[in-house]
């Protein structure tokens, strides 16, 4: 039985709706933890302002935050699943709801040509929204998940050697987030993705995919991988800087990395920190036409981590 593009289009756009309205309960945790041990004056008063914003916005069902930044979907598709009228009608959908919730939340149109600054008022363009496809073994189900991220800043990216080590991406890291908050290039507390290996592109994807898809407290699998995670954290959130770039020990909610092969004599990092409005919302839809919605998009995968040729 194949999934109707309509349910599709009518699941994005309530699954628009909540990301930008609903802060995800994991990542409010997180910032309640860190209101609650933070010492900088200031950084406490942002930290709580803002868990009373998100409690007006989800009373109010207005976005949380007056920037919705650029919509995008990641899906994931079970091998079994059938879309009616195929793929294309699958993006139709995800374009449609894009538009219309960008109407009827509302979101702000943000998408502008690059060159001539011109606005359709929609968020929609060329190569906008961005949907990011994965496949699963078994299953007949889709899984569609909406991110609001800023495309401004907060992204970095170095091509380290393998001489460098941990050490050299320790550096970059905390380089990365002292050069973001005292220049105001994102809004923290936020959760940092680290994307290690592949290539230049490869890295930054993943960086990306990490900050905006997996739950605050989760642990990347591998022990390396996880050792750092922690590390990052902690030197994180002893630079000195809080809040929103105020003095303060509260700069990094989680830290997750994401790691790829990559060529042997490089070891390309990107850091994406997804900012104080952590904005995401996954629903699987059924061939039945049920679904299920959740906060958890269950995007890092044993498949989609896997190393073998199977």
């Amino acid at each position: 039985m194949a999934i109707s593009a309509k349910l599709i289009e009518d699941t994005a756009r309530e699954l628009t709706a909540r990301a930008a309205i609903d802060i995800p309960t994991d990542f409010r945790q997180g910032i309640e933890r860190a209101r609650d041990r933070e010492t900088g004056r200031l950084s406490r008063f942002v930290l709580t302002q803002m868990l009373e914003n998100w409690e007006i916005a989800t009373a109010d069902r207005r976005p949380m935050c007056a920037d919705t930044g650029l919509p995008r979907y990641y899906v994931t598709l079970g091998n079994e699943a059938q879309v009616q009228g195929g793929l294309v009608a699958l993006e139709r959908a995800l374009r449609r709801a894009t538009a219309e919730a960008t109407a009827s939340v509302p979101l702000r149109p943000n998408r502008v040509h690059p060159l001539t600054r011109a606005d359709q008022n929609n968020n929609v363009g060329i190569h906008a929204p961005e949907v990011t496809l994965a496949v699963e073994p078994g299953g007949d189900w889709i899984d569609v998940t909406t991110v609001h991220k800023g495309g401004l800043f907060g992204t970095d990216w170095r091509m380290l050697f393998p001489g460098d080590g941990i050490a050299g991406i320790k550096r970059f890291f905390v380089d990365t987030l002292i050069e973001s908050g005292k220049r105001g290039l994102a809004c923290q507390p936020a959760i940092v993705g680290v994307g290690i290996g592949g290539a230049k592109d490869t890295c930054l994807r993943l960086g990306k995919e990490a900050a905006c898809l997996r739950v605050v407290g989760t642990r990347n699998p591998d022990p390396a991988a996880a050792a750092l995670e922690a590390e990052l954290t902690e030197l994180g959130n002893h630079i000195g800087l809080g809040a929103m770039g105020f003095a303060g020990t509260s700069m990094v909610i989680a830290t997750h990395v994401e790691l790829a092969h990559t060529h042997t004599g490089g070891m390309p990092v990107g850091i994406h920190q997804f900012c104080l409005s952590s904005r995401r919302a996954t629903a699987r839809i059924h061939p039945d036409g049920r679904v299920e919605f959740r906060t958890d998009p269950q995007w890092f995968t044993d498949y989609y981590r896997r190393e073998g040729i199977e």
